[in-house]
């Protein structure tokens, strides 16, 4: 019979264990008890058909450990006076949680909550939002508010996570931990002692004021001729970004490309350098101000994620062209033809119509399921020609 019993009622106090609701209440006080909780009863014909099982499920019922059961009396014309139940009551959050056998959990929960009144107050709702997160992280927690209270009296210390010096706490951790600290520390850290602009995990040293290692930038000259460079073609330069944005070099050609070997072994090209790319980051080139008075080709894969890696960069330097990314190079490289596993789907509006076409026939893969075509895959020969006629060889 599909009578309310002892485990339905536990997966019903279940269900405020799982939403984070009944340990929140042990944060705010806010009282959710006493509660009463949903009961299926026997119907009058079940009563009668099926009395001897009626009498014990209410027996099982009543003897259930931390409910109030109230019962109520009726007569029925066939059976007499009886008394069947009318309701299950939990009246504390002690019972909810001796019920479910939850007791240590919330007594660890607990006392990590009286720490945090204690130590960091402002904290509270966090704990109040996010208490499942916070038991998960119940070993670590000590240690998580003594970071915090570091960094709110070193606001945007301006040294590297290595440098933090906290007795125990290895800036590994710290590392490990970017993302619940981020958290924490935008919930008491004052506005201006964070940079609103830098989010996510990548970017927790900039949001917080920590130093960042420096992003390098890798490129070639192609000219064998150009001797502006301390290392002559065919070798490789790297240098910061700050660095890289003052260069002024005398080119009148710039290629990007994706890939390291077509980034070492690219051809020679009079007046022009060659840049070894980043995937979906381009922020690193934006200070370089003199990208916007040449040409910029940009190189990469033939699948979706080669087109939005092009759209990205155009965000950044509009009058950018795509290099080898046409559809005579596909077709004339079928045999090199590969699967490119997890597509992205999204539109893209900085591409030209003949890109967006060949975009949307990869993405709907009207040509073949996941067609892409690497870069490195596309022959040397094809890519001469290809400058041969940008006038570039």
């Amino acid at each position: 019979m599909s009578w309310t019993g002892g485990a339905e009622l536990k997966a019903q106090l279940q269900k405020l264990w799982d939403k984070g609701e009944l340990l929140a209440s042990l944060v705010t006080g806010e009282p959710l008890f006493p509660r009463r909780l949903t009961l299926t009863l026997p119907t009058s014909a079940q009563m009668t058909d099926h009395f001897d099982q009626v009498r014990t499920w209410i027996s099982e019922l009543r003897a259930l450990p931390w409910c109030r059961v109230e019962m109520h009396r009726f007569r029925h014309r066939q059976l007499g006076a009886n008394a069947v139940p009318e309701a299950v009551w939990i009246d504390t959050a002690a019972d909810a949680l001796a019920f479910m056998g939850k007791q240590r959990v919330a007594a660890r929960f607990t006392a990590l909550v009286e720490m945090t009144r204690k130590v960091e107050p402002r904290l509270l709702p966090w704990l109040a939002r996010r208490p499942l997160r916070a038991l998960e992280l119940i070993d670590q927690w000590p240690s998580l508010l003594e970071i915090v209270a570091w960094v709110e009296q070193h606001p945007s210390p301006g040294i590297y996570l290595r440098q933090v010096d906290i007795p125990g706490i290895h800036t590994k951790f710290m590392e490990l931990h970017r993302g619940v600290l981020g958290e924490l520390l935008d919930t008491v850290l004052p506005p201006e002692a964070i940079v609103q602009s830098a989010a996510g995990i990548s970017r927790f040293t900039q949001r917080y004021g920590f130093r960042d290692k420096p992003v390098l930038i890798r490129f070639r000259s192609l000219d064998p001729d150009d001797r502006s460079f301390p290392c002559r073609f065919p070798g490789e330069i790297t240098l910061d970004a700050g660095s890289f944005a003052a260069l002024e070099p005398d080119v009148s050609r710039v290629f990007i490309t994706e890939n390291e070997i077509n980034f070492l072994a690219f051809p020679p090209v009079q007046d022009s350098m060659i840049i070894f790319g980043s995937g979906y980051g381009f922020e690193m080139l934006c200070r370089a101000g003199w990208l916007n008075r040449c040409p910029v080709h940009y190189w990469g894969d033939l699948d979706t994620h080669g087109f939005a890696i092009l759209n990205q960069l155009r965000t950044f330097f509009p009058h950018v062209k795509s290099f080898l990314m046409d559809r005579g190079t596909l077709q004339a490289f079928e045999l090199q033809w590969g699967e490119e596993v997890k597509q992205t789907h999204c539109d893209l509006s900085h591409l030209t119509p003949e890109e967006k076409t060949i975009y949307d026939d990869l993405r709907y893969n009207r040509i073949r399921q996941g067609l892409r075509l690497e870069q490195e895959r596309v022959g040397f020969g094809w890519v001469q020609s290809a400058l041969a006629e940008l006038g570039a060889d």
